[in-house]
């Protein structure tokens, strides 16, 4: 296998906010700054580089307005790309709530569990396949941690199996340890938020769940382009 195959992908999940003072200019300055956005997010959407998918979740929580999660190989260019952004006339008017840093990896617990939908071989992401993103940051116990491995794997074998059953959820985990606060990002895509839904429920009823930290908060996202993504904004 070739080395470019085997490299690890940097994953960032960052979340915007628009000052209301932005609604408040003409309309040809805030298209303006729409067309500068768009412009930016499209000169750095590159094969092999920097791959973008842009949601909104204006109407979803108060404290966010638009995510942009990005994959590359290098934090360089994911703190380039957020530069040039800010640099717009939209970018002058957004702050940063949130922003995840992880990194893709090969799950050790999903050897001979995997299905349609999931990260690759390699452990690379393949998303933006569905309408819905259900995004929140996630930490183990140390009690975790300190269990056998064969432990472990019994208890994620059952939590897995209870995935299964929602094949319609597609499951993105990126790790974290080491570049930020969190274990963990995981990502949820689905075109059925019931069955989002109806999986966390009966997650919460496996032993893995009295293993967890923190797992909020919980974002809910709506795929869209960058520019019909910006329209949200009003």
């Amino acid at each position: 296998m070739a080395q470019e195959q085997l490299k690890r992908q940097f994953v960032n999940f960052a979340f915007y906010k628009v000052d209301p003072a932005w609604r408040r200019l003409p309309e040809k300055e805030r298209e303006q700054g729409k067309a500068q956005f768009c412009k930016v997010a499209s000169q750095w959407e590159k094969p092999g580089r920097m791959h973008t998918l842009s949601y909104t979740t204006v109407g979803m929580r108060g404290d966010t307005d638009l995510l942009l999660w990005r994959i590359c190989y290098q934090l360089e260019d994911l703190q380039q790309m957020t530069s040039d952004l800010l640099a717009t006339d939209l970018g002058k008017y957004l702050s940063t709530p949130y922003s995840f840093l992880a990194m893709t990896k090969r799950s050790t617990y999903l050897i001979g569990h995997e299905h349609e939908g999931q990260a690759d071989s390699r452990g690379q992401l393949r998303p933006g396949q569905h309408k819905y993103l259900f995004v929140y940051p996630f930490v183990k116990t140390r009690e975790w941690y300190l269990l056998k491995p064969a432990t472990r794997q019994g208890i994620m074998d059952a939590h897995i199996a209870v995935g299964h059953k929602y094949p319609s959820i597609k499951l993105n985990t990126t790790y974290s340890f080491g570049l930020d606060d969190q274990d963990f990002v995981v990502a949820f895509e689905g075109d059925q938020p019931e069955d989002f839904v109806d999986l966390v429920m009966e997650m919460r009823e496996t032993d893995s769940s009295r293993y967890t930290a923190r797992d909020t908060p919980i974002f809910t996202c709506i795929l869209k382009d960058v520019k019909t993504m910006l329209d949200t904004l009003g």
